[in-house]
């Protein structure tokens, strides 16, 4: 049996199918959106040439001057949560505000916009659950009036200078034909980078809150860590509870994966989740083993288009990491359960946890 969503759409979740789907865009493209994705949504020459743009922001050299001012804002988030409240939401009150304040430190965005930008957090949460998409489009549209304001301030307060920070270089970047970015073009890349970061973020602090949480024996193991160790211990922790469903591509001919017939112009959802379990790569697929399992890991997925801001939500993630078990040790709040997310993401909406101080 060929397995299909509810939109009738062809579902690729072995390890081996999903990691061929996403390394061969010429036969899945990634443009499945009548909307402008920078570089989500581009194939072959056109995404290479916008990924030479992108990928240079992410470098470990360009993120190294970031990861002072990510330690402060995490310890001063996590002290003001432990010393004001007995328990505290890890999702909401956590996640949600360590990534919107982490995502403007690194853009140069004012803290006048972090209550703006985690109501968007929370309402585009909740329009992703909803599956509406006149709901959706709406909580887009006003991201994307967010990001304009980001600009039109910028281009009122030009300075000759050298760029103040992400948002103005990205801005001041030149194509291949010597052109500066659209505004088309900077909101489609800003979006990318932001409107997807901070709910990911949230929905990642969750998962691995609740994993330190309920394996405190791994605690001083984590702690005398090395960044590249509790690296991968945290893609572990991801994979084993992946908030990172699926995405989709379009076939560009008539193929076939595992014996299921997939038609030219059809789309597919590459089911990354699953994938992160196949019992056939992964032989137990429940246990915790970051380094062996660390090169099937497909938590950003794979190919041409993994995740272009990978390397900044592995230091945000790292940072947050050791700053709560510097402040105390974690424990599940079993006064409030646990609520899961809903379809079309996973993880949590909601985990209220305790730390006991140090």
């Amino acid at each position: 049996m060929c397995p299909r969503d509810s939109a009738g759409r062809p579902i690729i979740s072995g390890h081996a199918d999903v990691v061929m789907a996403a390394t061969n865009p010429t036969l899945f493209s990634n443009a499945v959106s009548n909307h402008l994705q920078i570089p989500n949504g581009l194939d072959g020459i056109e995404h290479r040439a916008f990924r030479g743009i992108i990928d240079p922001f992410f470098t470990a050299e360009k993120l190294a001057p970031l990861a002072s001012g990510l330690e402060d804002l995490a310890t001063e988030l996590l002290n003001g949560l432990v010393q004001t409240q007995d328990s505290f939401d890890a999702v909401s009150d956590l996640g949600a505000r360590y990534s919107v304040r982490a995502q403007s430190l690194w853009l140069g965005w004012s803290p006048a916009y972090e209550d703006e930008l985690l109501q968007w957090v929370e309402d585009n949460r909740a329009a992703t659950r909803s599956g509406d998409r006149s709901q959706t489009a709406e909580v887009a549209e006003r991201f994307d009036q967010i990001i304009h304001a980001l600009l039109d301030e910028r281009r009122v307060n030009v300075t000759p200078e050298a760029p103040r920070d992400v948002t103005e270089e990205l801005m001041s970047v030149q194509t291949a034909d010597g052109k500066t970015l659209t505004d088309e073009q900077l909101v489609s890349i800003l979006r990318n980078w932001t409107g997807g970061d901070l709910s990911s973020v949230a929905l990642c602090v969750g998962v691995v809150v609740h994993w330190l949480a309920t394996h405190p024996a791994h605690r001083d193991h984590i702690i005398a860590a090395s960044d590249e160790q509790l690296d991968r211990i945290i893609d572990e922790i991801l994979r084993l509870d992946d908030p990172f469903v699926s995405n989709r591509r379009i076939a560009t001919r008539e193929t076939e994966v595992n014996g299921c017939p997939v038609h030219q112009g059809e789309q597919v959802v590459l089911d990354w989740r699953r994938a992160n379990r196949d019992s056939e790569v992964i032989t137990d697929e429940a246990s915790f083993d970051p380094d062996g399992h660390a090169a099937a890991n497909l938590v950003y997925g794979n190919g041409p288009h993994v995740c272009p801001g990978r390397p900044l939500a592995t230091l945000e993630l790292r940072v947050l990491v050791r700053a709560l078990l510097n402040v105390g040790h974690v424990s599940l709040d079993e006064s409030e359960s646990p609520v899961r997310e809903e379809a079309p993401v996973a993880g949590y909406r909601s985990l209220k946890v305790r730390v006991t101080q140090i």
